[in-house]
């Protein structure tokens, strides 16, 4: 009966397993990290969780490590709004990182909104590269 129940355990375990699951895989540098957005939202996905924990991984590991975390928007809305949900990225990013243990005085933020953006163009193909918050050591 215990083999069958360990056996069983086993195979549970598996399936959690094959479900998928968070990968932190600490960066090997933290320059030009991005975690990316929806359209008009500031909420950290999943994949961007994993990425930022990652982060706060190689934060640990290197005490020394201040950044900069850069919040930027696709060219929709106005300059202000954009502004204002720029901040909010990369705020929310911030924020995984404080909760994960990183000391907030080593992190800074900044908003450009539209007005750096990662891919020049139109569309959703290209505005969904520009709704990012980019990381970079200071």
């Amino acid at each position: 009966m215990k083999i069958k129940n360990f056996a069983m355990l086993a195979g549970v375990a598996g399936m959690l397993a094959a479900c998928g699951g968070s990968t932190i895989v600490e960066p090997a540098d933290l320059n030009e990290q991005r975690v990316f957005f929806a359209f008009d939202s500031s909420e950290i996905s999943d994949e961007a969780r994993d990425n930022l924990l990652g982060q706060a991984l190689y934060m640990k590991n290197h005490e020394d490590v201040k950044i900069q975390i850069a919040g930027n928007c696709d060219e929709r809305g106005s300059t202000e709004y954009n502004l204002a949900l720029g901040a909010r990225r990369a705020n929310a990013a911030k924020e995984v990182l404080v909760n994960d243990g990183i000391d907030s005085a080593r992190i800074s933020t900044i908003s450009y909104g539209k007005e750096r953006p990662l891919v020049q163009g139109t569309g959703e193909e290209v505005w969904k590269w520009n709704r990012n918050a980019t990381t970079t050591v200071k």
